[in-house]
């Protein structure tokens, strides 16, 4: 299923409110150097989000992908899209204390552009079903260009010390 989110048609709702960082670390577990998502906007709860990443020319992963032309890696625009899902709605979905959000699966993932530092993501996410197992549609955008979409599709697992 891909159903293409308009980034013009996200843009234009209203902000019911906006996920913080500091909020986002609450619900989900990663931590610097892998929290890679910035703020959540809400824009329609139970729905639609906007998150939102500013990609910085020091992050770890530009010394070695690729020196000189530093690109963003694919893989990990797909997980700031899956971050900012978590960050919006692990603790709605979350019934027991330490429940993490697990990839079940991608689905259609394509990568029509590239990320560079300076780069600002938009990441529109539309919930298709929200449970233990979860599934989103999920694009990636900067300035206003479509980089990388894809379906996520997540299961509550046990976090394990």
């Amino acid at each position: 299923m891909s159903t293409r989110n308009s980034l013009h048609d996200f843009l234009t709702l209203p902000v019911e409110r906006v996920i913080s960082q500091e909020q986002i670390k609450a619900s989900i577990p990663h931590r610097d150097p892998f929290l890679l998502v910035d703020e959540v906007r809400v824009l329609e709860d139970g729905k639609k989000y906007l998150g939102i990443r500013h990609v910085t020319a020091d992050e770890y992963y530009f010394q070695g992908h690729f020196p000189g032309s530093p690109v963003m890696p694919g893989v990990l625009v797909i997980e700031s899209m899956s971050q900012a899902f978590g960050g919006a709605m692990m603790n709605r979905v979350a019934k027991k204390q330490g429940e993490i959000p697990l990839f079940l699966s991608i689905e259609d993932a394509k990568f029509r552009g590239i990320v560079q530092p300076g780069d600002t993501l938009q990441m529109p996410i539309d919930i298709i079903r929200l449970g233990k197992i979860s599934k989103i549609y999920a694009e990636a955008y900067v300035n206003g260009k479509l980089c990388t979409q894809a379906t996520l599709n997540f299961i509550l697992g046990e976090k394990h010390v």
